[in-house]
């Protein structure tokens, strides 16, 4: 380990409000590299690897131009950004891809997409179980994009098509996003604000899963609009309100740690329980649709490359119902298992490494902290103390990636997959995600120039100076921060002190905005640009990210007002439902 270098003399220290002295004018500034990005994706449709290089250039611009930060320490921020973009961030999705890749050249993916097919072969259904119930596990344990990038590419080998597949898991990601990797979110929250984890937990466990009982209607609607919805509402209903109920019981008295494992759990029980009772009408309907609908994604990107499987051609996915119904009806359990044996072995490794105390202790003295050369020790925060930020950590063993490509090596030789086709599909699915990689390092390096810079707390600051009324508007900050930065726990790394300060400031429950946070922060992570990019990554939709963009930014906002409008009332009307803890 490399010693933390010392605060130099003249070490930059951010100016809140460098415009003039007026908070406002400086917010609207510094607003600029995010509305770059939404801009450019949104409006001019560019890829999105332009759209992040261009939106680092401006952002670099801002912090010299406007916060009169040195050229020097910009670039340099940009540069620690991007490389923990690539790692551990794309590091993840790499390996998480090929875990899949090595499921599909073995050839037992095909049971497992009919082993899915004997829980429901309703696409609608198969959305909710693949999408949010199986997401959610993978998000509960791994977290940073894995569940984007594996549920996709299992949507699409079931018939999805690529845009309506990358569209869904995105929206699917985001009532266990709180919770996500062993609740790593709201554990950055407390250790910074010094209120029990366990508190801000509660509190987040009586906001998403409002979001959740819904998710999986919007999923339906988004799979096959109103007429999916009236047929397939009652099992959307039990599967978003059992996840609800565990979840909401899990964090408040079981444990932060394990609510969205239990959650997803319980799920997919009450939807394999309620399917022997109940069977939705309409199915061949909705596959026609998604069949037709894919046909025409794959020729618009002439057949497909995608990294995670996501390519080829329309018959690879043409698979017809009696095709998969015999196959499904030919399983026995030893091949049902095999099938599920990749994700098995997922659950069993992150299990051991996130929940077995000295195990994961281990790990951790495995992390290599390195001082960033010409930064470290030469920036503050806004507060005058050393930014920690620019102290970059290297997870090589601990990290969710490294313990995937453990997984993946483990499921190549069960599945006798040689040691050269495995080296194969690291190769081949690397120079896929080529623009995957520059796009994400382009993203955090926006976000570490924004936020080393003072860019992010200043927009932080002046939503945060609306006074009572910043209840109503608390989760917004999360929502910025997630679809800045693509990580909730980063959004709470962010702001999780700014709301607990403002709350005090406001008179309000300070526990209720820091979770706050927490929730607007599930809802932005779907429009962020590095998951976009997972995503169109997973799907063999590289360069389409704006496509992506624009089916759920809809999604995203309504979803953010409703979580605005629930946290207000819950800092007067509704203040009841909240846990009180001897308050």
């Amino acid at each position: 380990m490399i010693p933390a270098i010392s605060i130099t003399a003249d070490a930059y220290k951010p100016d809140l409000a460098p415009v003039g002295g007026s908070l406002v004018a400086s917010a609207l500034i510094a607003l600029i590299p995010l509305l770059t990005v939404f801009v450019t994706l949104g409006w001019l449709r560019w890829k999105a690897h332009w759209a992040g290089l261009t939106a680092v250039a401006v952002a670099i611009l801002v912090a010299v131009l406007f916060y009169r930060m040195p050229a020097g320490l910009a670039v340099l921020s940009a540069t620690e950004g991007a490389v923990f973009g690539l790692f551990p961030i794309m590091w993840i999705v790499f390996t998480a891809i090929v875990l899949y890749q090595i499921t599909v050249v073995s050839g037992r993916f095909e049971d497992l997409r009919a082993t899915f097919h004997l829980i429901s072969d309703d696409p609608r259904i198969q959305a909710i179980i693949i999408a949010f119930c199986f997401g959610g596990l993978l998000e509960a344990l791994a977290g940073f994009g894995a569940p984007v990038a594996i549920t996709g590419v299992m949507l699409m080998a079931l018939g999805f098509s690529p845009l309506r597949a990358a569209a869904v898991v995105l929206l699917a990601n985001t009532a266990p996003v709180a919770f996500g990797a062993i609740g790593t979110p709201i554990i950055t929250a407390g250790s910074l604000t010094k209120i029990p984890y366990t508190e801000i937990g509660a509190y987040v466990g009586h906001q998403t899963p409002f979001i959740a009982v819904f998710v999986p209607l919007l999923l339906v609607l988004m799979v096959d609009g109103k007429r999916g919805v009236r047929q397939t509402w009652p099992v959307a209903v039990v599967v978003g309100v059992a996840f609800a109920i565990a979840q909401w019981i899990s964090a408040t008295y079981i444990s932060v740690e394990l609510t969205d494992i239990i959650a997803s759990l319980v799920g997919l029980a009450a939807a394999v329980v309620f399917l022997k009772f109940w069977k939705p009408v309409g199915k061949d309907e909705a596959h026609a649709a998604l069949a037709v609908e894919r046909e025409r994604d794959l020729a618009l990107v002439g057949g497909g490359s995608g990294a995670g499987g996501g390519g080829g051609t329309a018959a690879q996915y043409a698979v017809s119902a009696n095709e998969l119904e015999t196959r499904a009806r030919g399983l026995t359990a030893g091949r049902i298992t095999m099938a599920l044996f990749p994700y098995l072995i997922v659950i069993a490794v992150f299990s051991v490494a996130k929940l077995v105390g000295p195990v994961k202790a281990w790990l951790a003295t495995t992390d290599v902290k390195i001082p960033w050369p010409g930064l470290d020790g030469n920036v503050l925060t806004a507060a005058g103390t050393k930014n920690s930020s620019t102290i970059y950590t290297l997870p090589w063993l601990s990290g969710p990636g490294t313990s995937l490509l453990i997984c993946s090596l483990i499921t190549a030789v069960v599945y006798g997959v040689s040691m050269a086709a495995w080296g194969k599909e690291l190769k081949d699915t690397a120079y896929k995600m080529r623009f995957a990689f520059l796009t994400v390092a382009s993203v955090l390096a926006l976000a570490y120039v924004m936020n080393l810079s003072g860019q992010t707390i200043t927009v932080g600051t002046w939503i945060a100076g609306t006074g009572a009324a910043f209840a109503f508007f608390s989760p917004i900050l999360g929502w910025i921060g997630t679809a800045v930065t693509g990580s909730d726990t980063s959004a709470n790394a962010l702001f999780a002190t700014l709301q607990q300060t403002a709350a005090k400031g406001a008179g309000l429950d300070p526990t209720l905005l820091v979770a706050a946070n927490t929730s607007g922060g599930v809802v932005g992570k779907m429009i962020s640009p590095q998951n976009l990019t997972i995503a169109a990554t997973a799907v063999g939709l590289v360069g389409r990210e704006s496509d992506i963009f624009r089916k759920v930014i809809l999604w995203s906002v309504g979803l953010i007002i409703a979580m605005c409008l629930l946290v207000g009332l819950q800092s007067t009307v509704l203040a009841w439902i909240l846990p009180t803890f001897g308050k």
